[in-house]
């Protein structure tokens, strides 16, 4: 049988094992045309991703990827947007669910597992279509500080360092390998390595590979940042909690970069 006989169901395993309405949602992601990084350090974690606006008829305010799903929890979400905001409102309204049920807010690599189990239930029924889109959660856990984890389509999640998806995540995953490697030059391991980053290197770090990755130089209006940070320097009023930078903000962090370049 050829490949198009195994691709029009969602259930049926090709004979090599695979399953093609699954990879056809990874490449739902890579062919958005955007890419969202994500790193953390000893006390923020931090997203950023592209903002295009198609037509100079559409109010720019309204046009976004990143959302926040609790107070202390927020994501970045990369490919159909209309899936993300569809898979949003369900993290949202777990989350509700399990702050009724237990009397506290749910912590970020709960929502993850959770969230990836739904996931996995839409690749195992032909009613169902996988969603066509990767979610980056970044928070701050109260026992382990500041959290990344990655949601595929397939039902899969892990925490990260630092990690990249969408249209140039291969080139953004090299680029924040070689960062990693050269941070551990006196740490024992990664996670060290990682604790070692302040509030103003994480936001750095994260501009200064979606610049490279597309050898551009943004302007506040064209990348959003959201950031979860207990540093210091972060407002108190703020401190700990999910928010997306203003504009003013966003590009005193992209003059900042340019500068040191």
């Amino acid at each position: 049988m050829s490949r198009s006989s195994y691709d029009r169901y969602l259930t049926v395993f090709s004979p090599e094992g695979r399953l093609y309405q699954v990879e056809y949602a990874f490449k739902a992601i890579s062919g958005s045309g955007h890419t969202a990084i994500a790193v953390r350090g000893k006390d923020t974690s931090v997203v950023i991703t592209q903002k295009k606006v198609a037509d100079k008829l559409i109010d720019a305010s309204t046009v976004t990827h990143l959302f926040s799903i609790t107070p202390t929890i927020g994501c970045v979400m990369t490919g159909l947007i209309a899936d993300a905001r569809s898979q949003v409102a369900r993290a949202r309204s777990e989350a509700a669910n399990f702050r009724y049920k237990y009397g506290y807010e749910i912590t970020p690599d709960a929502l993850a597992r959770r969230i990836a189990n739904i996931n996995q239930v839409y690749t195992q029924r032909a009613a169902m279509r996988p969603l066509g889109i990767s979610m980056i959660l970044i928070g701050i856990d109260p026992e382990f500080g500041p959290q990344v984890f990655k949601l595929d389509p397939a039902g899969f999640f892990v925490g990260f360092h630092a990690t990249a998806a969408g249209q140039k995540q291969q080139e953004a995953m090299n680029f924040l390998e070689k960062k990693w490697k050269k941070l551990e030059g006196g740490a024992d391991d990664a996670a060290k390595a990682g604790k070692r980053l302040s509030r103003a290197e994480v936001i750095e770090m994260a501009i200064e590979v979606i610049s490279t990755v597309h050898s551009t130089d943004f302007k506040p209006g064209e990348v959003e940042i959201g950031i979860v940070s207990d540093a210091p320097e972060e407002d108190e009023k703020t401190r700990g909690s999910w928010r997306v930078m203003e504009d003013d903000e966003v590009e005193a962090h992209l003059l900042a970069y340019g500068e040191k370049d």
